[in-house]
């Protein structure tokens, strides 16, 4: 009889976190590695962010603080909120988490019962349907095509509402895609939404400031009737470059964001006090950096999203945020090459020229794959010089 319990055994580890380990490990022992899994920025935390964390220190600000967040950030989120998005809360409507991926745990824990659905549309961030599997939820994978541009449409939504259906998950920019939802785009699901009153609504607005091409960013409670029923999730690892750092947090309904501070506190109770001083001035502080770093990545996916459609087998959609390419393999998956999946392709490529990339099944689509393309230009040229010989060799 095993001691692990039934919850657990429904869940698998992290693809994402699963491939970059594999490559950290490869490197370890001595291979040329080219990591291209993980969601994170390769720039470092503006020195304006560092400097406020050493200040706390310095003042002694090592204390516990309010289980979620403390007076000061909860203040700099509401004018966060205010002044970007054109949204009002008070403080007893924001909470602030060990990352944006607690604050979405804390909000299925705090919310599903069992059977309750969680509409996903597929690709989605790895996590979301084991979060939900994990709060005794079920998650509703809608697949969006590469015709849809990978996302949802009113249509397919209607389609997969149920009597269950609790939340639905909008990703925009999306991780694994880069995909945005338009102004017009939001409005139509939030028309099929303002229809369905027991339906809340969970925006990952992680990537909002990670866009290009004048790509105009819209959360849905701001364009809609819906605020009242939304959890508006954000936070400073991408934007800011302060993933280790584990500051998350959102804004929604009392009730909920009072359930959420519940389960919060018997779990890993306030972030770290350090932590939030930093994002306090991140939020405060200079913002023009986040332009400048934007127009990095816009080059690295310029020259990405070239490379790959120039590789016979291989086409991928120009992204309008985000770091990611979600390219397509299926032209590579056939007797002759002796590919059957894109964990094949995945597997092989690794094997074979020692690039790390992660396989698109593990985001909801089959015969796709992810690129994160957060790193220096020159492990990019590297990058795709060797999946283009990969390819190549399948011929």
């Amino acid at each position: 009889m095993s001691i692990i319990s039934d919850s657990l055994k429904r869940i698998k580890p992290s693809p994402t976190i699963a491939v970059t380990q594999k490559a950290r490990e490869l490197r370890s022992a001595g291979k040329d590695v080219i990591g291209l899994g993980a969601g994170e920025p390769d720039f470092d935390t503006p020195n304006n962010i560092k400097k406020a964390a050493i200040r706390a220190i310095k003042k002694g600000d090592t204390k516990y603080t309010a289980v979620d967040g403390t007076p000061a950030l909860k203040k700099a989120v509401i004018g966060k909120f205010r002044r970007e998005n054109k949204l009002n809360y008070s403080a007893d409507q924001i909470t602030v988490g060990t990352g944006g991926k607690q604050v979405l745990y804390n909000t299925f824990m705090a919310t599903l019962n069992k059977g309750d659905e969680v509409i996903i549309p597929a690709p989605f961030w790895v996590s979301y349907p084991d979060m939900v599997l994990l709060a005794g939820g079920r998650p509703k994978i809608v697949k969006c095509t590469e015709q849809e541009g990978f996302k949802l449409t009113a249509k397919k939504l209607k389609k997969a509402i149920s009597k269950r259906t609790k939340w639905v998950i909008l990703n925009s920019p999306s991780n694994p895609t880069g995909a945005g939802y338009t102004k017009k785009e939001i409005q139509s699901l939030a028309k099929v939404l303002t229809r369905n009153k027991k339906i809340y609504i969970l925006s990952d607005d992680i990537y909002e400031h990670v866009r290009y091409d004048n790509f105009n960013f819209f959360t849905i409670a701001q364009i809609s009737k819906l605020k009242d029923r939304t959890i508006t999730m954000n936070g400073v690892s991408k934007s800011y470059a302060m993933t280790g750092w584990r500051i998350g947090y959102a804004a929604g309904p009392k009730d909920i964001i009072k359930a959420i501070g519940k389960i919060q506190s018997q779990s890993t109770s306030n972030p770290s006090s350090i932590s939030q001083a930093a994002a306090v001035e991140a939020l405060n502080g200079k913002q023009s950096f986040i332009k400048k770093r934007s127009n990095a990545f816009k080059q690295r996916r310029d020259f990405v999203v070239k490379s790959l459609n120039s590789i016979k087998g291989i086409s991928c959609l120009k992204p309008n945020g985000a770091f990611y390419v979600f390219p397509s393999c299926k032209g590579l998956l056939n007797k002759k090459t002796k590919l059957k999946t894109d964990t094949d392709f995945v597997k092989k490529l690794l094997e074979k020229e020692n690039v790390a990339v992660v396989q698109g099944s593990a985001f909801g689509l089959d015969g796709y794959f992810r690129i994160s393309y957060a790193t220096s230009m020159k492990s990019l040229e590297k990058a795709m010089n060797r999946i283009k010989s990969f390819c190549e060799s399948l011929e």
